[in-house]
């Protein structure tokens, strides 16, 4: 019998100090001190015998790396999150993002397409694939993913900013500035908000791109790329230090740098 509760309270105590560890790694990576995030996910994923959950170890430690500027190694801890779990989505679309960053199209279509042939009906997957067409300057085949979208997922916010930016990068800019007021109309989130300031940015009305943008922080103080749409805005208007400084805010925030780094010479370069 005291062999037995000796045994027990072992047990109790793995999984107590186990569920600290995850807890550890979960604030780090809320708080955004991914140093501490990539510690604990490492020792977390590494321990684990439980293929399901050590893959999700391993696809929040390449994202800490990848926000660190880590790059290969956030490949390859994608890489240990899908041998692990084979089926896993988020592993899927972080894999295709991260290489189309880096400029392996192939590579990243290669990812997302697999990850589409498991779950056909998946936003995430069609939203970085249209990115992906979007790069290539393939704006039909991206307008075709994210039409596909709101077929299964008809109020899919993302989808329906990325038409409307389409419209903006095509040209059609006052039909971008019509679609942002029916999103607002129908729902004021700081994506929209952030969204329109940049129509208003190619239309030239900074007042009006600076007042969208300034809303958008107001609703979510941690929406990045707010902050980033602030800083080419700042550009624009002749404030460099300023748009540096909120441009570190977006990477505070857990931006990449490295995807900034235009944006980050052009302040430099005009203080």
């Amino acid at each position: 019998m005291k062999k037995h509760l000796l045994i027990l309270l072992s047990v109790v105590s793995f999984f107590n100090v186990y569920a600290q560890d995850k807890k550890i790694a979960e604030e780090c990576f809320q708080k955004g001190d991914y140093n501490c995030a990539e510690e604990q996910y490492s020792k977390l994923a590494q321990k684990e015998t439980i293929h399901k959950f050590q893959s999700d170890y391993y696809n929040y430690l390449g994202t800490a790396q990848r926000r660190l500027g880590k790059t290969t190694l956030a490949i390859k801890s994608y890489e240990a999150a899908l041998k692990a779990n084979p089926l896993s989505i988020p592993v899927y679309v972080n894999l295709g993002s991260i290489h189309s960053q880096k400029g392996n199209k192939q590579a990243a279509m290669d990812y997302l397409n697999k990850g589409l042939r498991i779950d056909p009906e998946n936003a995430d997957l069609y939203l970085t694939r249209a990115k992906v067409y979007e790069n290539s300057d393939k704006k039909d085949l991206a307008e075709k993913d994210l039409k596909q979208i709101l077929t299964f997922a008809p109020d899919n916010i993302f989808a329906r900013t990325r038409l409307a930016n389409l419209k903006k990068n095509n040209g059609d800019v006052e039909g971008a500035l019509k679609d942002y007021n029916q999103l607002i109309s129908e729902k004021p989130e700081s994506l929209l908000y952030s969204g329109r300031s940049d129509v208003y940015v190619k239309l030239k009305k900074y007042k009006e791109a600076l007042a969208d943008v300034n809303k958008a922080i107001s609703v979510d103080p941690k929406f990045a790329q707010a902050y980033i749409s602030k800083a080419i805005i700042l550009l624009e208007t002749a404030k460099p230090k300023e748009a540096c400084a909120s441009l570190d805010k977006a990477v505070s925030l857990g931006y990449e740098k490295s995807a900034l780094a235009e944006y980050y010479a052009k302040c430099e370069i005009k203080k």
